[in-house]
């Protein structure tokens, strides 16, 4: 009789592990941050995944609105929400997917009116719009003239040669101050190895008394230029919401865009890297023109004859 119940107890745990098989879906489509923000616009129109919507998804995902998966079904679109299933986030949330293209398999099941999708697979088909415009950047050597605080003009140009973090900011944008001690900090670090922070404001030039205060305030370090505009900005990968960095090689083309606050530690990463590359790359060209001058010395010199 025992034996009996543990058969039938075998077999309905496999039924059940089949059924869910049977029920397992894919989904592909975007992940969005929540409704709200894709119902802003008619998204067969107008794409999701700005630099603008990757910003503004930072807070609605930190005040905990769902995190959903648009998938498109014709001229409509269904919204799932994306719930954890055998998939393991690499973050505590799914902030960084938003934005992005992906296949999501698992389950779909109904919750309070809303489709809900417990998630055990996911894979990126595609970057966010924002990550497309910030790659095309990459590479290009872009020219910015500017006017800084005593009204003289600026060009990007001119800094060739050093490594440049050009950071986008504005007086009236409360993440820029956030960041300004951990862009003073790296002035600090590195202007002896080489690399220039540059503070390209937003604010008109005649708002000169304004950039100063903030500059005290902020206790600034390095050159502030004014006057920078949106399309500034979306030269070199960027949307319009502020802030943005662009961390410039020596040789004056955008090595990385990044939208957002920065990070202290990763940008010291990528400094540390492009300064370590510039090093080897010193160290290699030192040692070429040193064959070459060798090979040259070890020619024997052309006599010349004069006839007897």
């Amino acid at each position: 009789m025992r034996n009996l119940f543990w058969c039938l107890l075998l077999l309905a745990s496999f039924a059940t592990a089949a059924n869910a098989q049977a029920g397992a879906v894919r989904l592909e489509g975007q992940v969005v941050c929540c409704a709200d923000c894709w119902a802003e616009a008619d998204r067969t129109k107008v794409e999701y995944g700005t630099a603008e919507d990757l910003l503004k998804s930072q807070s609605c995902v930190a005040n905990g609105d769902p995190t959903l998966i648009a998938v498109r079904e014709g001229d409509k679109f269904t919204l799932y929400q994306l719930e954890q299933g055998k998939f393991r986030l690499p973050g505590k949330n799914w902030l960084e997917f938003v934005g992005k293209r992906v296949a999501a398999t698992g389950t779909v099941q109904k919750k309070k009116k809303a489709n809900v999708i417990r998630v055990d697979a996911l894979e990126v088909l595609a970057p966010s719009l924002a990550e497309q415009e910030a790659a095309n950047a990459v590479g290009k050597e872009i020219e910015l003239t500017l006017k800084d605080l005593s009204g003289a003009e600026q060009r990007l140009g001119a800094l060739k040669g050093r490594i440049v973090v050009l950071n986008f900011w504005a007086t009236y944008c409360v993440p820029c101050r956030k960041e300004m001690p951990d862009l003073a900090a790296i002035q600090n670090e590195y202007a002896a190895l080489g690399v220039q922070v540059v503070g390209a404001s937003a604010d008109a030039v005649e708002d000169r008394a304004k950039v100063l205060q903030f500059v005290k305030e902020t206790k600034v370090n390095f050159p502030v230029w004014t006057g920078a505009t949106t399309a500034d900005m979306m030269r070199f990968g960027l949307g319009a919401a502020l802030p943005g960095t662009i961390i410039i090689g020596r040789d004056g083309r955008v090595a990385k865009v990044v939208s957002g606050i920065v990070n202290q530690a990763e940008l010291k990463k990528q400094i540390d890297a492009m300064l370590a590359a510039g090093e080897k790359t010193a160290a290699r060209d030192s040692k070429r023109e040193r064959e070459q001058t060798a090979s040259v010395r070890q020619k024997p010199g052309e006599a010349s004859t004069v006839p007897s």
